[in-house]
């Protein structure tokens, strides 16, 4: 071979080498832009709930770029690598808490599948964690008849609920009395109720507690709803009563809507200690769907968070996520 088609040669393979690196370098690059300008819209609301496993695989394009000596899209890649890792990272590191001094409450919520769900899981989790407050979704007049007959009407005696056949049901079982309870409907395609009380505590403030379940953005026809939903959740009160909303809120922490709400005063509380990376929900129906954590305990960011821990509950595709938070003093 001559001089000049060798050289000719080599162009198109550092060529092909270079579109090959922006080629792969482009999703990362597309997928940091969506989420920090906080676009997720239409079916991008699905794709950003896996934004920990994006940040995750940011790596291989900058090892592909690096290991092909191409400048400028190792440069690009490793900019939406850190850009992608700035806004997951912080969910692994316990943040500082309020130097709150009132008593300690152990919230646990649950999705039950349409009743689905395994009540007396439910109920062994609640005696031996000594839950003093449980929020139920998707609950069902069987399910709280299992309940009672398993027990949790002498463990948690206090109630607001609003079982329904399905998925729409909602439920708060307390320790402590429940006034001003309630259940609203959201709006949205699902028409998901929330049981909500005041929660009145020895040695603290009452504690508005909800049990939340905004609409799922299961099909691009959904994603109004979700948002509509989210928008209509109880903002915090900073300079007002405690509010804690618990449940399955359809949406993790990279999505704009629930980033939003936390804005109103709510802290996430997985978040505050390390745990915001636990996935809560999936498999769903058998497909091969790494887990999301789309269950969350917003409290007040007056109330310090001592402990979150996700539990398993056998027949839901969810899982229960317990909080141990400790509350001002009253």
């Amino acid at each position: 071979m001559t001089e000049a088609p060798r050289r000719a040669t080599k162009h198109r393979t550092t060529r092909l080498r270079t579109a090959l690196c922006w080629a792969a370098v482009a999703p990362g690059v597309a997928w940091a832009a969506v989420r920090l300008g906080g676009l997720d819209r239409g079916p991008l609301v699905q794709l950003l709930a896996f934004t920990p496993y994006a940040a995750a695989g940011s790596l291989l394009p900058l090892v592909l770029a690096l290991a092909l000596r191409r400048r400028w899209p190792a440069v690009v890649a490793a900019l939406a690598m850190a850009t992608l890792v700035a806004v997951v990272a912080p969910r692994a590191l316990p943040s500082d808490q309020p130097s709150a001094t009132g008593p300690t409450v152990r919230l646990l919520t649950a999705n039950l599948l349409a009743g689905a769900g395994d009540t007396r899981a439910l109920v062994d989790l609640v005696r031996r964690h000594r839950v003093d407050v449980l929020a139920v979704q998707e609950f069902t007049p069987d399910a709280e008849a299992e309940l009672d007959l398993l027990g949790l009407d002498r463990l948690l005696p206090h109630r607001q609920l609003g079982p329904q056949l399905g998925t729409v049901g909602s439920g708060l079982y307390a320790r402590f009395p429940i006034g001003e309870g309630g259940v609203r409907r959201n709006r949205g395609g699902w028409g998901f109720d929330q049981a909500y009380g005041t929660v009145s505590v020895p040695g603290a403030p009452a504690v508005r507690v909800e049990s939340a379940h905004p609409s799922a953005p299961y099909a691009v026809d959904q994603v109004g709803h979700w948002r509509a939903d989210l928008a209509a959740q109880p903002p915090a009160t900073p300079d007002g009563p405690l509010r804690i909303l618990a449940g399955d809120f359809n949406a993790t922490l990279d999505h704009a809507p629930l980033r939003a709400l936390l804005d109103t005063g709510y802290v996430d509380a997985a978040d505050q200690v390390g745990a915001g990376l636990v996935g809560t929900w999936g498999p769903y129906d058998g497909d091969p769907i790494p887990p999301v954590t789309i269950d969350h305990v917003l409290v007040d960011r007056r109330i310090a968070v001592r402990a979150v821990a996700v539990h398993r509950m056998p027949g839901s595709d969810h899982r229960a996520v317990l909080a141990e938070l400790r509350l001002p003093a009253g």
